[in-house]
């Protein structure tokens, strides 16, 4: 038996709160015995090569019970596989995480116990609620409250009640007037602090603060969702003053990103640093081109300049160049330009620095950093297949001997539907952003003429730049967001200033 079972904390729900040695384990998992409480962002790092199996808990819906978990993890890792409990926040605290240890120390079964950060501390945290202070509590307690409203459950209420720290209740949504009721009825004083947080660390996270004697009546008119922790205790007076995760500039706005999916991810970190929900919508996806016969050319001979267009030529190109067993070496009888400060900076990154680079993301801002006269000199423009012509066809016109050099090309990406439609049909969508013209018509092409037109009468259309403002054009509406500059930074802060009236500093 080379097996093992590894008994993982996933954490509260924000990836970034996800342990290093908890990335490593589910990067190479053969098995995923998967939590309700895993975020979507952390599943989605469960490799495809691995075996999936859901065993989720919500209150009394059980996928899987516990025994035949318990059984699960012990075939598996008698099989060989490396097994992972993927549980969410940490597997000691109210997950069943020891009596799954004592099921494998009877089977033999070699574990790990991977702690997570667990909801009960993360939650407060992320709404400036700190569970200690050294004015308000100097000791914390956690309780299960998912039975508080039974004679049974083993709470010693008397001796609850009279604790001057901060109590959290896990699991206790549903009991929340009980749990008011019996802390009151045993002496806990009815304006003591307490606050209710639903979807802790997450970018839907809502906090409904109060005190006992009112909290069950301001979380129902508020509406909260579970999952949702109960926090008790005088900490609570510091929400207002702390509550740093819900004041971020787009916290609560929806935004989708049409970036294709392998791009998506330094747009999306800025965004959600920033607060907003990020639905990844990869409208395009960057593929080979259909021979490398133009790509060779711009490699394999002698040009007097090389333009690259966009990040992705400069990938597609160096990608293809290292194939041919070649360097940077290859490109030193050739001037360099490059269209983009995103574009520059790529190329910097391998060893290159661009002679020549416009202010404007536009290919033809390029022209006047050309010589006038053309006659004599090559030209490769290095791009994507379903480009604009007018910098090729003016280089041309004006004497010069240009190659096309096919780069990459974007397609259609294969996407569901179904929850960006529920979103349009629903007014659900703050912001849309697009960071080419090849983003806007694959976008738009997925829609109804219904569906587009409430994109456009309640989105706020977010572009990176001339062109790509041009495609928005072409749909009946101007962009609500243009870019001061052609980068992902810049666009992010466009979102910031125009939707929260905020100037990134």
């Amino acid at each position: 038996m080379s097996g093992k079972v590894y008994l993982v904390g996933a954490g509260p729900g924000d990836p970034g709160l996800l342990t290093m040695r908890a990335a490593e384990l589910i990067a190479k998992a053969d098995l995923v015995a998967l939590d309700a409480l895993v975020s979507n962002d952390i599943a989605a790092r469960i490799p495809k090569t691995a075996k999936v199996v859901y065993v989720g808990k919500r209150a009394s819906d059980h996928a899987l019970p516990q025994d035949q978990i318990n059984q699960l993890l012990v075939s598996e890792a008698k099989s060989g596989k490396l097994v992972v409990r993927l549980k969410g926040g940490d597997p000691f605290v109210f997950g069943r995480g020891g009596e799954e240890a004592e099921e494998l120390v009877a089977a033999g079964v070699p574990f790990e116990i991977v702690p997570g950060i667990s909801s009960a501390i993360a939650g407060p945290g992320y709404a400036g609620i700190p569970v200690t202070h050294r004015a308000y509590a100097t000791s914390v307690t956690l309780v299960t409250g998912h039975e508080a409203d039974s004679g049974s459950t083993g709470i010693r209420w008397p001796a609850l009640a009279q604790l001057d720290g901060t109590i959290v209740f896990l699991m206790g949504f549903a009991n929340l007037p009980s749990i008011v009721e019996n802390l009151t009825a045993h002496g806990m004083p009815p304006d003591r602090g307490c606050a209710v947080i639903s979807k802790g660390t997450r970018p839907d996270q809502r906090t409904v603060a109060g005190t006992l004697r009112d909290i069950a009546a301001r979380v129902a008119e508020a509406k909260l969702e579970t999952p949702a922790l109960i926090v008790v205790g005088d900490v609570v007076k510091l929400h207002d003053t702390i509550n740093w995760f819900e004041k971020r500039p787009l916290f609560g706005k929806r935004v989708v990103v049409t970036r294709a999916r392998e791009q998506a991810s330094e747009l999306k970190r800025l965004l959600e640093e920033s607060g907003a929900q990020v639905l990844q919508f990869p409208t395009i996806e960057i593929v080979p081109p259909a021979s490398f016969s133009s790509l060779d050319v711009a490699i394999d001979e002698q040009f007097d300049w090389l333009v690259f267009t966009s990040t992705n030529g400069v990938a597609a190109f160096f990608s293809r160049l290292f194939a041919k067993a070649k360097d940077v070496r290859a490109l030193a009888a050739a001037k360099i330009a490059a269209i983009g400060q995103s574009t520059a900076d790529d190329l910097r990154t391998r060893g290159v620095n661009p002679d020549v680079v416009p202010e404007r993301f536009i290919s033809t801002e390029l022209l006047p950093l050309l010589p006038a006269d053309q006659t004599g000199l090559r030209t490769a423009v290095i791009r994507a297949e379903e480009g604009r012509d007018e910098l090729i066809d003016e280089l041309r016109r004006r004497g010069g001997d240009v190659h096309l050099a096919v780069a990459y090309r974007t397609i259609a990406a294969d996407y569901d539907l179904e929850e960006l439609r529920g979103l349009i049909a629903t007014d659900a969508i703050d912001v849309v952003t697009f960071t080419s013209a090849s983003t806007v018509d694959h976008f738009f092409a997925r829609l109804t003429d219904e569906e587009r037109t409430g994109v456009m009468n309640r989105a706020v259309l977010a572009s990176i730049g001339e062109t790509t403002s041009a495609a928005i054009r072409k749909y009946g509406k101007a962009p609500d967001v243009v870019a001061e500059k052609a980068t992902i930074q810049a666009l992010h802060d466009a979102v910031v200033e125009r939707v929260a009236g905020v100037r990134a500093q």
